[in-house]
Order: C-alpha cells, then structure tokens, then sequence
C-alpha cells in the first residue's frame, strides 16, 4: 500500500533569493534580556529569532514609511 503525501504547504513559497546568508548578531543589557524574555514567555513565542527578526523589520519599515519625501518638504 503507498504512503498518503502528509506534506503540509509553506505559508509562503520558497523563493531563492529569500535565503538568508547574512549573520547579524547584537548585545543587550541584562535589563533589556529579562525584558524580552519575559515578553516571549508572557506571549508564548515559540521562535525567538522570526520574532527578532520581524520586530526590527517592522521598525525599519515603519520608519521609512514616515520618513519618504513629500512634494512641499
């Protein structure tokens, strides 16, 4: 008898170009680690590093958002 496929499908697609290569690595006072780690434990995040990752990508984003340039600036 063949095995049933139990593939579950990606959130998103896999794309080539997505991988990441690049190791960015920062320090935290031990005031801000319990801070973060209280706040993963508070809202059960399972993956520190997307949390991480999205948080200061949202921050950037946000920024250039507010940040573009207007016609009479």
């Amino acid at each position: 008898m063949a095995k049933k496929k139990t593939s579950v499908p990606p959130s998103q697609p896999y794309h080539p170009t997505m991988k990441r290569t690049h190791r960015v690595a920062f320090m935290l006072n031990e005031e801000e680690f319990k801070a973060v780690n209280r706040f993963i434990d508070k809202y059960q995040i399972s993956n520190t590093s997307k949390f991480m990752r999205e948080a200061v990508i949202r921050t950037i984003l946000k920024r250039l958002d507010e940040d573009h340039p207007t016609l009479f600036d």
